[in-house]
């Protein structure tokens, strides 16, 4: 095992230290903290959606804990794009890090205010706000010279972003591809920036370092859909994410030009879809926008749904309409349905049932499978290749990925002509320092621990509490209820059990009988005969040997909660 040297900060503080807070071993949680001397800047603030042993958690956020005592030195915190896994956490820890200058483009800027407000009421007054208003703009913030440039993403208002210190020039593309045969547009090169100051640190999203297939033109995806769209010979509803608002904007605008209708539904669709229309990126389009209640004032053939739930969520939309439980929409045999969506890792199962059920209802369903009808906002193997030697940066460190697709994007990078000890590839936590003689990375222990949010509460759920969740999951809960006389320490009339997850009572009866004569043999035990009664040690003794006793009779362990009332 190599260890990697201990962190000692300089004595000067005039180096450029890089952190990445999230996204070095996870898909998501992604922010980046970047400090030269005293000047902090902040990149995303994300959320890591629950992975299966995470029950009943709805989110994990980065933890901010290195930021704390540090508030006054942060200059700003830049977004890259709106997609969850960059902004999702923002409307938590922006106010835990004292609401710092918040930089943007406007439809991200405004998909934040938007969390903002759900979360507290007229909360996004106290943001203070930089709009990105062009690819062009430039902001010094402290001793960081900030600029942008154009990206492709499925995100229609993503930007690359540009930092300059004294000790270096960050190159960091957020969430990126290269888009072939983009409609209305050049392609996409990145060859200008091969020319910024040097030396140059090219920091960059690695989720298409394990993908080899060779996407599709957006020209030729379009045709797919428009030919479904034009073709349906009855309604069609396509499901796709809120956020796929370029992909919305070019279906509006291709029902508009054949005459269709468009219903949206799904809460954050719809929001999105309002959000877009007042920035003016997508027209009003009074004659084709309707509210999804009346569908059925137009022929089936003229109809088109726009909805969530391409993941197999099951309140979403598109579940809710093949269990038959949406108010307007019933699954026929002439409709047509369109997954317009990648899947999600940890999401196969959901879509394969919810693929399952539609088949069974209607005999025209379309997904990526059989029809290239989606494009992925991320790159591949070839893409990683290409614009490491459009940049030709001098140093290179993959991020926003799991951990084996940063070695992967590392190995695309020696081959791309980059030297191996110029390539640096992060854990959450690292401390990657620039100095005048070169690139160093330290395993520093920035704490990065998981913070889970359930319901309202923020990091009040920890392992310990994750644990008792999956122990109730796996083999359920057992609550023994025993009255013991006081005086006596015996056990009066017979305890009570609740069972819940471990076995059903009613079947179980010879297994409760033991149990009560072995809970009343541990008690007289335990409880002795006169003198003072340990309650404590009582519970203790019914936990660990019914524990036993349950687990001798059935090898399943639920968790055993004694319930001791003293009369």
């Amino acid at each position: 095992m190599i260890r990697k040297p201990k962190y000692h900060p300089p004595a000067s503080g005039q180096n450029l230290r890089i952190i990445p807070l999230g996204g070095c071993e996870e898909v998501g949680r992604n922010m980046t903290v970047f400090e030269y001397g005293k000047d902090i800047l902040i990149m995303d603030m994300g959320i890591q959606f629950p992975e299966e042993d995470m029950p009943g958690v709805d989110y994990v956020i980065p933890n901010a804990e290195y930021l704390r005592g540090k508030e006054k030195n942060i200059r700003g915190v830049i977004f890259s794009h709106g997609h969850l896994d960059h902004i999702g956490a923002a409307h938590i820890l922006l106010e835990k890090i004292g609401n710092p200058l918040i930089i943007g483009r406007p439809l991200t800027i405004e998909m934040i205010k938007r969390r903002q407000e759900e979360a507290r009421r007229g909360s996004s007054k106290k943001l203070k706000i930089v709009y990105i208003k062009d690819v062009k703009d430039r902001i010094n913030l402290g001793s960081f010279s900030v600029s942008f440039f154009p990206i492709d993403h499925s995100f229609m208002d993503a930007v690359g972003t540009i930092l300059q210190t004294p000790s270096a020039t960050i190159i960091h593309p957020g969430d990126w591809t290269i888009e072939r045969g983009p409609v209305g547009r050049k392609e996409i090169e990145y060859n200008h920036l091969s020319k910024l100051k040097k030396p140059t640190i090219l920091m960059l999203e690695s989720l298409g370092a394990v993908n080899k297939e060779m996407p599709i033109t957006e020209e030729q995806m379009l045709k797919n859909l428009h030919g479904l769209i034009s073709s349906a010979p009855g309604r069609i509803i396509i499901a796709t994410f809120s956020s796929q608002l370029q992909r919305i904007k070019q279906i509006l605008e291709y029902a508009q030009k054949i005459g269709k209708r468009v219903a949206f539904d799904g809460y954050s669709m719809k929001l999105n879809v309002e959000i877009v229309k007042e920035l003016g990126y997508i027209k009003p389009m009074k004659d084709t926008i309707i509210p999804i209640e009346r569908i059925h004032d137009y022929p089936e053939n003229k109809i088109i749904v726009i909805c969530t739930g391409g993941q197999g969520e099951e309140m979403s939309v598109l579940p809710r309409i093949v269990t038959g439980n949406h108010r307007f929409i019933k699954i026929k045999k002439t409709d047509t349905v369109v997954f317009s969506s990648s899947i999600i890792p940890g999401n196969e199962r959901a879509i394969q049932r919810l693929k399952d059920n539609l088949y069974r209802l209607s005999d025209n369903v379309f997904h990526g499978e059989i029809m290239d009808v989606h494009i992925s906002g991320h790159s591949n193997i070839y893409d990683i290749e290409k614009i490491i030697k459009q940049i030709k940066p001098d140093y290179f460190i993959p991020v926003y990925a799991n951990h084996f697709m940063l070695k992967e994007a590392a190995k695309i990078a020696y081959k791309a002509g980059i030297k191996k000890e110029r390539v640096f590839v992060p854990d959450n936590g690292s401390i990657i320092e620039v100095t005048r003689g070169g690139v160093r990375m330290f395993k520093a222990g920035v704490p990065t621990n998981y913070i889970f949010v359930d319901g309202l509460g923020v990091g009040d759920v920890g392992q310990v509490v994750l644990r008792d969740r999956q122990m109730l999951a796996n083999d359920g809960m057992f609550v023994i209820v025993t009255i013991i006389d006081r005086q006596t320490g015996k056990v009066r009339g017979s305890p009570d059990i609740i069972s819940r997850g471990f076995v059903y009572l009613r079947e179980s009866k010879d297994l409760l009988a033991q149990t009560r004569r072995k809970v009343i043999d541990i008690v007289d035990k335990a409880a002795g005969s006169g003198g003072a009664i340990n309650w404590v040690y009582i519970k203790d003794e019914i936990r660990n040997k019914i524990g036993d006793f349950l687990h001798s009779k059935t090898q399943r362990r639920p968790m055993v909660l004694p319930v001791v009332i003293e009369v």
